[in-house]
């Protein structure tokens, strides 16, 4: 179960990340489809000030959803760097524990072929 849990997490981090960048995308578009229509409709001199305003709103909101979307990354991917890590550590415990254990069974192995032979030819 502890080796869920971690890609659990990182499968949520992906998730959220996908999530985040989604939104971004989707409410860059929104502001950047806003601006065309408003550039479109703007025939008059007020228009045109409105458009500039509307634009520069816009791109103020899409770089705070940048800005916000660049930690939430910075942050999901420092997560998934410190699970690497601990996963890899896990696995060089476990390997070493593996090692040993093999290490202990050859040499058992080994002591019974020796009693076996000698039994066998001994007879």
């Amino acid at each position: 179960m502890s080796e869920e849990k971690p890609g659990k997490e990182k499968k949520d981090l992906i998730d959220t990340l996908k999530e985040k960048s989604n939104e971004f995308v989707t409410d860059a578009q929104e502001a950047l489809d806003s601006a065309k229509d408003l550039i479109d409709d703007a025939f008059s001199d007020e228009n045109i000030e409105n458009v500039k305003k509307k634009t520069t709103e816009y791109s103020d909101k899409a770089k705070v959803k940048a800005a916000e979307f660049a930690a939430k990354a910075k942050e999901t991917f420092e997560d998934l760097k410190g699970n690497a890590s601990e996963l890899a550590s896990e696995a060089a415990e476990h390997l070493a524990d593996f090692a040993e254990e093999a290490k202990e069974d050859f040499k058992e192995v080994k002591e019974k072929s020796k009693n076996f032979f000698q039994r066998l030819f001994s007879k």
